[in-house]
């Protein structure tokens, strides 16, 4: 019985010394990063014109940085989507699913392609969104994929400052149908 003790004893002091000596940078990691909450298109029929796909995430109060670059890389689907940049936008708030036309105010964004990543493409915010906001990109395909089935984007936050922890922050899925008739 005194050697479990013991070697309780010599765990707890050996893990106290371990978590003493991480180096400071480090201590990003245990700051809550931005989250995507969900991921919905007003189109989901393969080849639509119209279609928006909005990617919601949040930035908890308790974040210690700001959100500005978010990257949204396609992980599967049998196309790549192409954005259009010129069309697409971010607001502040929830996208109502009820009336996709309500929405909060309006944020500045610019897209780019990614250079590092094929099928990434990166939202950067004109001005960094908060800790405590809830925002939604809507990303304009140039038009849905041509074949029906599952496409997931994975999520990630971009760091800007010094820090080189960019968490994937989620997976988006999106569910692309083929018209009847045309399948």
């Amino acid at each position: 019985m005194n050697s479990i003790k013991t070697l309780c004893q010599t765990l707890l002091v050996s893990t106290g010394l371990c978590l003493l000596s991480v180096p400071g940078t480090y201590a990003v990691v245990s700051a809550q990063p931005a989250r995507l909450l969900s991921a919905i298109t007003n189109y989901n029929e393969v080849s639509a014109w119209e279609a928006t796909y909005y990617f919601t995430l949040t930035v908890p109060a308790s974040a210690t940085d700001s959100l500005q670059q978010v990257a949204l890389t396609q992980i599967q689907g049998l196309e790549a989507i192409s954005f259009n940049p010129q069309e697409s936008f971010a607001f502040e708030g929830n996208i109502d699913t009820a009336n996709l036309s309500r929405r909060g105010q309006k944020l500045g964004i610019t897209l780019a392609n990614s250079e590092n990543k094929s099928r990434s493409v990166i939202v950067t915010f004109d001005k960094p969104v908060a800790p405590g906001q809830t925002i939604t990109i809507g990303l304009k395909p140039h038009r849905n994929p041509l074949y029906d089935g599952v496409y997931q984007f994975q999520v990630q936050t971009i760091s800007t400052g010094q820090s080189t922890y960019n968490p994937i922050i989620g997976t988006a899925r999106l569910q692309f149908y083929g018209v009847a008739g045309n399948e």
